[in-house]
């Protein structure tokens, strides 16, 4: 089959991930290290979902502000889940919502590393394919990135990049789906 995962297969296969994007709030934002790159990756990845019919799921940390209006603006269509909790999963509302896309492969963007992101990443694998995209996640302190970075990477969980997310999920050059992606990298 052209371009799908199959379970020895480490690179993405364009139907079956399911993006998420963690808490990528106006309230936490100003306080992450790289937060321009980690924003504008984040939303190279919203941007590209929509190019490719790639389904997405928002979350949002209850009282830390809505997501970013640049994110906001490329994921119309995706309701932003509300969540207490750090690992997504504990969330009814969020857990509900993934297994209704019945995907095999998470992508996952967002902040904090070491917080929600790290519990959400953890906590999914082995049971699906987890693809932590490290250009598009950060925290309050780089140490703390590079160490959830790490800890995701030792338990077996894909440490990826946005370009690398992008040309795997693409597949192959020359299409008309691959000149639109191009604006994204260029």
């Amino acid at each position: 089959m052209e371009n799908e995962q199959s379970s020895g297969d480490t690179l993405l296969g364009k139907n079956d991930p399911l993006l998420v994007i963690i808490d990528m709030q106006e309230r936490l934002i100003p306080v992450i290290a790289d937060k321009e790159m980690v924003i504008e990756n984040v939303v190279r990845l919203a941007k590209f979902s929509r190019i490719i019919g790639l389904p997405v799921v928002i979350t949002e940390q209850q009282n830390l502000g809505d997501p970013l209006p640049e994110i906001r603006e490329e994921l119309k269509d995706s309701e932003p889940i509300t969540k207490l909790e750090f690992n997504c999963f504990g969330s009814n509302a969020f857990s509900k919502r993934v297994r209704k896309q019945d995907r095999k492969t998470l992508i996952i963007a967002g902040i904090e590393a070491h917080i929600c992101v790290a519990q959400t990443a953890l906590h999914a694998y082995p049971d699906v394919a987890v693809h932590v995209v490290s250009d598009a996640v950060s925290s309050r302190s780089l140490h703390n990135r590079d160490v959830a970075l790490h800890r995701m990477r030792q338990q077996g969980i894909t440490v990826t990049s946005t370009e690398m997310v992008i040309y795997e999920l693409l597949g192959k050059a020359g299409t008309d789906t691959f000149r639109e992606a191009l604006k994204l990298v260029k």
